[in-house]
């Protein structure tokens, strides 16, 4: 649900920066007056972009000052990107806190006042094109532009699509499983690299954690500001239901949806697995795991270098199987699009940086040799959008400048679940679906019939309002 966190971890070093100067909060140049002015180049879109052209380009999410090795590596890719285009400039803008939070998102597209290259979720794109916010990029990403394009996995292309357009290319992509804290599944006589693989499977490993004692909780779950309808909607995908069925209705207010919910409500009442401190949210769980007072959660890897980077965690405590009931598993991500109305010159410009810094196997993002040296995770699961050629050349250096026991994670990568996108309105939805969630974690009383039917309701309000 990365679409209302939004927050900027190391999945999401893809940023933006300056390239003559690199400015905390730039703001774009050559607008309205160099549209459909080429300074140099083909005006032709297929052709890439002219090392002669002269132009300057706006992008967001550029590392903070916070984040040293990310800021780091993006000026040392500015002069590396610099010394292929010279004439292109970049002016970075980097916001405080969270990349981008969904109100201030919102109030960016209305105003129509977001940069030439703006940082979005795959989950954002109606959003964007209700707005009238992006550029068109088909006919720009070809062979010769982007030659690992045609290696993207074509889940994670499709949700950049709409009516068979282009509108992003991608800069990361997550897929849910089961986090698990090994130390604690060794220390209640479990197998860490045998994961749950079902929800009595996690219902029974959560009970041996919690009679550790000590304020040890099995098992976490969320249940406030939209996470916890999130994690409803990845439990509902694990075990082969649905948020929004295909007539555009609520399709969660069934047996599968029941199941979930009585699940939880045993493990939080009848087993006391799940602690009593309840209405969690994203970083909650987080900081329970790294200081081991938590054997489970459902996450993405990113998560796990959260908890080391910010958190003081150590790699080989984690490990992760894939979502209980292996159905289907919530997956998204991120990538950038490019402003409605730039110039031809500014949309070759913008590829070329992207395709340079988030889309070339063994360059920027995908330097693992340099991460290593930087004190940057290397190993984890994730991001993983490439196939073929240049997925199996990305393992290849993965594996060889690895900084943590990947191991760990064969159960999650041996085992893979297929992928399935956000519901429609998603955030709407997931609030709806908080109410779901807390209920039953907090009022042993709670009717989970009753609340699925209001929450059915509600939510049927919400599509009706599309």
């Amino acid at each position: 649900m990365r679409t209302n966190i939004r927050r900027t971890t190391a999945a999401a070093l893809v940023s933006a920066l300056a390239v003559t100067a690199l400015a905390a909060c730039g703001t774009s140049s050559g607008g309205d007056e160099d549209k459909n002015q080429p300074t140099g180049g083909s005006a032709d879109a297929a052709a890439p972009l002219d090392p002669k052209t002269k132009v300057t380009i706006s992008i967001d999410c550029m590392p903070p000052a916070a984040k040293a090795p990310e800021l780091k590596q993006w000026k040392e890719d500015v002069a590396a990107f610099n010394k292929l285009y010279p004439n292109v400039t970049i002016e970075g803008r980097s916001t405080p806190g969270q990349c981008l939070e969904p109100p201030r998102f919102t109030a960016m597209l209305k105003a129509k006042s977001q940069p030439d290259v703006f940082y979005a979720y795959f989950t954002d794109l109606k959003q964007v094109l209700d707005n009238d916010g992006a550029e068109d990029i088909s006919a720009y990403v070809t062979p010769k532009s982007v030659p690992a394009f045609d290696d993207v996995d074509k889940n994670v292309v499709n949700t950049l699509k709409a009516d068979g357009k282009l509108y992003a290319l991608p800069t990361s992509n997550y897929t849910m499983g089961l986090l698990i804290n090994r130390k604690l599944f060794q220390q209640a006589g479990l197998n860490p690299d045998q994961p749950p693989r079902t929800w009595d499977e996690v219902r029974a490993a959560a009970k041996k954690i919690a009679a550790l004692g000590n304020g040890t909780s099995g098992y976490g779950e969320y249940s406030v500001e939209n996470t916890g309808g999130w994690h409803f909607t990845a439990a509902m995908y694990g075990m082969g239901g649905d948020i929004v069925g295909a007539d555009g209705k609520a399709a969660f207010n069934n047996a599968t949806g029941k199941q979930v919910v009585d699940n939880l409500r045993a493990m939080r009442w009848e087993d006391d697995s799940m602690g009593k401190t309840q209405l969690l949210k994203w970083g909650d769980l987080q900081k329970q795991m790294a200081s081991d007072k938590l054997g489970m959660f459902l996450a993405a890897p990113d998560d796990i270098s959260y908890m080391v980077q910010q958190l003081s965690a150590k790699y080989e405590n984690f490990g992760m199987g894939p979502i209980p009931g292996g159905a289907a598993t919530l997956a998204g991500g991120n990538g950038y699009m490019i402003k409605k109305g730039s110039s031809p010159d500014k949309v070759k410009a913008a590829i070329a940086w992207l395709n340079f810094k988030t889309l070339s196997v063994g360059k920027g993002q995908f330097q693992y040799d340099r991460n290593k040296t930087d004190g940057l995770p290397v190993g984890l699961p994730q991001p993983a959008f490439f196939t073929g050629a240049s997925k199996a050349k990305d393992d290849e250096l993965k594996a060889a400048n690895a900084t943590m026991p990947v191991v760990n994670f064969k159960p999650f990568l041996d085992n893979p679940v297929p992928g399935k996108a956000e519901p429609v309105k998603a955030q709407e939805v997931y609030k709806v679906l908080d109410k779901v969630m807390s209920g039953v974690l907090t009022n042993k009383d709670a009717d989970s019939a009753q609340l699925l039917a209001e929450a059915e309701k509600a939510v049927n309000q919400v599509l009706a309002n599309q």
